[in-house]
């Protein structure tokens, strides 16, 4: 990890659809000064009114089945959590996000065309020093069958995510990574984000899934999968859980030096989990980084082939 705080290195747009809405969205990515973190600018509310929410988990309002900024009465910012995955994933400590509906883009149901954009106007070192969250001590939350722990760790943000399905075709997956960008891009940028055919009635019902498709979702069906490039590899589904838990996570406000162990998990535990950080003042504490904690973290490597990539697909 760097001594510098980062951001982006100018202005780019992103457009899609909200796999919840269905509705069009855009949203545009630009530089913010050192100390912003990841601020959300929500436009085009009624009487022309606009919301500023910060990316921390204090602003988060709900986690079923994606993460919400704000709330619909004010303002809301839903499925936040794979564009905070690129960022954070890729280094960048600061940046402006305007979008002009109440969810974000879902692209192709992974963080791929957010890598795609920050690549595309690169990553700039601020003068301010970089500060971390460093966990001081074990902190475990259980919702069901499902846990998390946050531990210390000596350097970095470790991943170790593990899920377990009755479904023969995703069964018990786990995946264990130091999270740098190279490992961000190569390993869990690509995977998407899945569903079961059978729950899509259920949730349309509700309001939610009108944006899903096969263009942006592993629809999982009796027969297996139902997309005709199938999976972009068989633990596909880990590596987006550990994706969703990168950007989930990010709403520290902080890049976090310490491990996170999770099981079953989803944006639920993920959230639930900073809070129980925060709530106990004695578990964590804020640290100036005084020399690189990890080699290589907020460098891009845009030729990189990534190990993990959609042209598996």
């Amino acid at each position: 990890m760097g001594t510098q705080q980062t951001t982006l290195g100018g202005t780019i747009a992103v457009s899609g659809i909200g796999v919840h809405s269905g509705a069009p969205a855009s949203i545009v990515l630009a530089p913010a000064q050192a100390g912003t973190g990841f601020r959300f600018l929500r436009t085009n509310l009624p009487g022309g009114k606009t919301r500023t929410l910060r990316g921390h988990v204090d602003q988060v309002g709900q986690t079923e089945l994606c993460t919400v900024l704000g709330d619909n009465e004010k303002g809301a910012v839903s499925t936040v959590e794979h564009l905070l995955a690129a960022l954070r994933g890729l280094g960048v400590d600061n940046a402006q996000i305007s979008i002009d509906g109440p969810e974000m883009p879902i692209m192709d149901g992974s963080s791929a065309a957010f890598v795609e954009a920050v690549d595309e106007v690169g990553v700039v070192t601020l003068s301010a020093a970089r500060s971390v969250l460093k966990v001081l001590k074990p902190i475990r939350v259980e919702q069901g069958r499902a846990w998390g722990e946050l531990l210390p760790h000596h350097k970095g943000f470790r991943l170790e995510v593990e899920i377990d399905f009755t479904e023969a075709l995703i069964g018990r997956q786990s995946i264990a990574l130091d999270l740098t960008p190279a490992n961000f891009r190569r390993q869990l940028s690509c995977a998407r984000t899945f569903g079961f055919l059978r729950d899509f009635e259920k949730l349309s019902a509700l309001g939610l899934a009108r944006g899903s498709a096969l263009e942006n979702t592993v629809v999982i069906g009796d027969d297996g999968v139902l997309n005709p490039g199938g999976l972009r590899g068989a633990d596909e589904f880990v590596r987006h859980k550990a994706l969703d838990a990168v950007g989930d996570l990010a709403l520290a406000g902080l890049p976090i030096q310490g491990l996170y162990r999770s099981y079953c998990g989803g944006h639920k535990l993920n959230v639930t989990m900073l809070r129980a950080l925060y709530a106990d003042t004695s578990a964590w504490t804020i640290e100036t980084v005084r020399k690189p904690v990890r080699q290589g973290y907020g460098e891009l490597v845009p030729s990189m082939q990534p190990v993990f990539s959609a042209e598996k697909a």
